[in-house]
């Protein structure tokens, strides 16, 4: 049983280390939305190209990491004695000893806290890009199929005036 505790504590020490570079993704994935957002609307497509290359390797090289998580995960689910989606930060923060727990408990905050934002960032992104489509879907059908969408238009004072029945584009050749 002793080495067993010895075992499950060393597992702990390795997944808290993992859970730092996890941190440090989180934020780096932060930094890489705000930068997204902003390349997107100054429009700049070699620097966004950059960026997202950047990701791209980055994503890469993180899923060795992710693998190292779960297998000290597995470890410390037969060390345990349970399946491995019972072993989480709050079950080992109420096994570990006192002078641990704290640590346990800082890191898990800290991932909420990390989660929490990036969930608010990806879903201003997610906003960002669809009106951006939406826009560019509406500029493409004013500009080719303007007499066919029964648009309104308006002049300086707010009323409306008649649109043209004709195309922007004629596209016949």
């Amino acid at each position: 049983m002793k080495a067993t505790a010895v075992e499950i504590e060393d597992k702990v020490d390795e997944l808290l280390a993992l859970l730092d570079r996890d941190i440090e993704h989180m934020q780096k994935s932060l930094s890489w939305l705000n930068e997204l957002r902003a390349l997107v609307v100054k429009r700049n497509d070699s620097d966004l190209g950059k960026l997202l290359e950047t990701i791209h390797a980055e994503s890469d090289s993180y899923e060795n990491h992710e693998l190292r998580r779960e297998s000290i995960r597995k470890d410390l689910a037969n060390a345990l004695d349970c399946g491995l989606e019972q072993v989480t930060l709050s079950r080992l923060e109420a096994i570990l000893p006192e002078e641990r727990k704290a640590n346990v408990a800082g890191k898990k905050a800290e991932l909420r806290r990390l989660t929490r934002e990036l969930k608010g960032e990806h879903l201003s992104t997610a906003m960002l890009l669809s009106d951006c489509a939406r826009f560019n879907r509406r500029l493409l059908q004013s500009v080719f199929d303007l007499g066919k969408m029964g648009m309104v238009c308006y002049d300086s004072k707010g009323s409306t005036q008649g649109g043209t029945t004709e195309a922007f584009v004629n596209l016949q050749f």
